[in-house]
């Protein structure tokens, strides 16, 4: 089972490359349990609109938003580790 883990970003958010950092962290530490896509809000609009943010950075697993803003590393790999135990189930 893999957690797919979209992060929108824009290009002027300072809180951004944190976010993503992050992210990219988490994926070494977790290869085969997540699925990593970056979404430029600039260049793709209309994903931005269907997950109706209104802020970035934004973090969604599996298709729901579970963060907008940076959250910790604890807080992003828990939530990664409910989601692997939920598709287990």
């Amino acid at each position: 089972m893999v957690v797919k883990i979209e992060v929108f970003t824009s290009p002027s958010c300072p809180y951004c490359p944190m976010a993503v950092e992050l992210v990219d962290e988490v994926k070494r530490e977790m290869p085969d349990d997540i699925e990593v896509e970056k979404i430029d809000i600039m260049r793709d609009r209309e994903k931005a609109i269907e997950y109706n943010l209104m802020a970035v950075p934004a973090i969604a697993l599996n298709g729901l938003v579970k963060f907008v803003g940076a959250p910790s590393k604890e807080e992003l790999v828990n939530v990664i580790k409910e989601e692997l135990e939920e598709q287990s189930s």
